[in-house]
């Protein structure tokens, strides 16, 4: 189901303001669901760009990857507050909306290229992080990767007011 913007003077279609959301961006808030139950967590995550591919690490086993298993139809939530507007009873800030399937990462050169991704998403000195990853069995015991292609991504705006 396709929903239109309700706001359509906020709507932001410009890729490169939508790129920027996400691009500052260090977390998402993950909304999954099986069968009538809702789940919603945040997450640190990485964007590959070149595909829009959102990629998460987590634990091997838990809500999540139950969730997930059960039904990988997602939507996640990017913020970017721009912060309370006192005198004004309003809250400038820009937000993106993704819709995917998130699928869980099993091919060791995927996860290592999704664990890079995310290192540059998150870290300021990704060099010295990139020498702790390799694909060894004991690096990835326990934990598990997974990602969102995007299928839709929907953004919208409250400037501040000046």
């Amino acid at each position: 189901m396709s929903y239109h913007m309700r706001r359509s003077d906020r709507e932001v279609t410009d890729r490169h303001k939508m790129l920027d959301v996400i691009n500052k961006g260090k977390y998402a808030v993950i909304a999954l669901c099986k069968g009538n139950e809702p789940y919603a967590v945040a997450m640190s995550y990485g964007f590959d760009e070149s595909t829009d591919t959102f990629y998460f690490h987590g634990a091997a086993k838990g809500q999540k990857i139950d969730f997930i298993k059960a039904n990988p139809d997602s939507c996640l939530t990017i913020i970017e507050d721009l912060g309370y507007q006192y005198d004004e009873c309003t809250h400038a800030y820009r937000s993106i909306v993704i819709r995917g399937n998130m699928v869980l990462v099993d091919n060791p050169e995927e996860r290592v290229h999704g664990i890079k991704v995310m290192i540059h998403q998150l870290e300021p000195n990704t060099e010295k992080q990139f020498l702790k990853i390799n694909d060894s069995d004991a690096v990835w015991r326990g934990t598990q990767m997974f990602k969102l292609a995007a299928e839709s991504m929907t953004c919208k705006e409250r400037p501040k007011i000046a």
